[in-house]
């Protein structure tokens, strides 16, 4: 398939060895401006997916993001960060990234090129009608998650996407596009840096998007999170605090200890 791959253009800026440091660093810095923008133009399409996600999984539904390299990674950030910041449990948003967990740390070779991986790696965990799959490909040209995706549909499974190339194959198999086209990387084809940036606030918005939808937040609270550190449990027992308009930090962080997060102690101190 013909397309233009933005994300292969010829970067903007020319002799970027010849470049100072601060002169290097202003010009990212241009490029990156461009970013929100983009994703502004699109938050259509962001909503419907955000939609779509809120409605499986009232039904019980999971969330997985596939996808290779850089893509995949940010999907592991996003995934790995909803538990202790929404208090969900592990196994509700699942990453899957070519390549299995080693390609987190380092480069698995030829690992996205597999037409029927992904697909395999979405049976192992039981993939069923109620999940939704999004694949993230700043090329949206990846096998790996192509091939998932087309498998999905054909099993009923709702699909979507996120790349930053229009019109990519990526977009004519998924059912539900989000298409930052950010246009040409710094460095030519380094798409860790605009199409990452972009990818990353989009998965913030969709992750933190559904999660408020379903009650995880109150007020502007993260009322639910896993109390993992000295740092959150800090800042569970000042939400106490605050809440319950209680003076005594001592009284506010044994009913946090007792009760296990910020809903439950204020729950059941109104009780």
């Amino acid at each position: 398939m013909d397309f233009n791959k933005t994300t292969e253009s010829e970067s903007q800026y020319q002799h970027l060895d010849k470049m100072s440091v601060s002169d290097l660093l202003k010009n990212i810095n241009e490029e990156d401006k461009k970013v929100p923008d983009v994703i502004e133009r699109i938050i259509p399409d962001i909503e419907m997916v955000v939609k779509v996600i809120v409605e499986k999984m009232k039904l019980g539904g999971r969330l997985f993001y596939m996808g290779a390299g850089t893509s995949g990674r940010l999907g592991v950030v996003d995934s790995s960060e909803c538990p202790p910041t929404f208090g969900i449990d592990h196994g509700v948003v699942i990453a899957l990234i070519a390549g299995g967990d080693t390609a987190i740390r380092k480069a698995v070779e030829f690992a996205e090129d597999s037409h029927i991986q992904g697909w395999l790696d979405l049976e192992s965990h039981k993939i069923n009608s109620n999940d939704v799959v999004i694949g993230i490909a700043a090329s949206g040209t990846t096998p790996y998650v192509i091939g998932a995706l087309v498998k999905c549909n054909e099993k009923g499974i709702t699909t979507a996407c996120i790349t930053c190339n229009a019109g990519s194959p990526l977009t004519q198999v998924a059912q539900y596009k989000i298409a930052a086209v950010v246009g040409p990387e710094f460095v030519t084809g380094s798409t860790r840096m605009k199409a990452g940036t972009a990818q990353k606030l989009i998965l913030n918005m969709i992750s933190t998007a559904v999660m408020i939808q379903l009650g995880k937040v109150k007020g502007n609270k993260m009322v639910d999170m896993k109390l993992a550190n000295v740092k959150l449990i800090d800042r569970g027992v000042k939400m106490v605090m605050n809440e319950l308009q209680l003076e005594d930090y001592n009284i506010a962080k044994d009913l946090l200890t007792k009760h296990g997060s910020v809903r439950a102690a204020i729950e059941n101190y109104k009780k």
